[in-house]
């Protein structure tokens, strides 16, 4: 059995949770996410509590059994206080602006390359240079700073690009010059 999927589910105050045969509904100040459950796995809720528990004992029940647990704690997590992740922009003239839901990225190319933010996602620029994207849906915000990234990812020689905020660039040694 899973430790992770063994583990009771505490909803956090002001979150709510609807069952509805193998779709979870959770609904907080933020928003409302829903998840359905694959027919392996069982889930009960008991007041602010949810747990899950196994059907069938074998590998793919196993292996959904915390999957789906850890995915549930995050909705619950996302509709009462949100996820976020930081990127920060390394390079002479590279910058970032917003206009109309619009990420903007002037990065060394000889085009701006635009991304638009999806729904439940919002992208704020911080001095031209920080660019912070926050939603309640772990998985999109995570998707989404990773395509940003994906546009100029960090090169080892100088270490110009886009990065997360506390990311560490192996640098490389460069040519030996006479």
């Amino acid at each position: 059995m899973s430790r992770i999927g063994k583990q009771t589910i505490i909803l956090p105050d002001k979150v709510s949770a609807n069952i509805n045969e193998s779709i979870i509904f959770i609904e907080g100040p933020k928003g409302k996410l829903s998840y359905k459950l694959s027919q392996l796995i069982d889930i009960q809720q008991k007041n602010n509590e949810i747990t899950l528990k196994i059907n069938k004992s074998n590998k793919a029940s196993q292996e959904l059994h915390g999957l789906s647990r850890t995915i549930i704690n995050n909705m619950a997590l996302g509709v009462s206080q949100g996820f976020f992740k930081k990127l920060e922009i390394h390079g002479v003239g590279y910058r970032a602006q917003i206009n109309n839901k619009e990420l903007i990225l002037n990065v060394g190319y000889s085009h701006p390359v635009k991304i638009d933010a999806p729904s439940g996602i919002s992208i704020k620029v911080e001095k031209n240079t920080d660019i912070i994207v926050s939603g309640i849906s772990k998985e999109i915000v995570g998707q989404v700073a990773a395509k940003i990234r994906s546009v100029k990812p960090p090169e080892p020689y100088k270490g110009k690009g886009i990065r997360y905020i506390n990311e560490k660039i192996k640098r490389k040694v460069g040519k030996a010059g006479k």
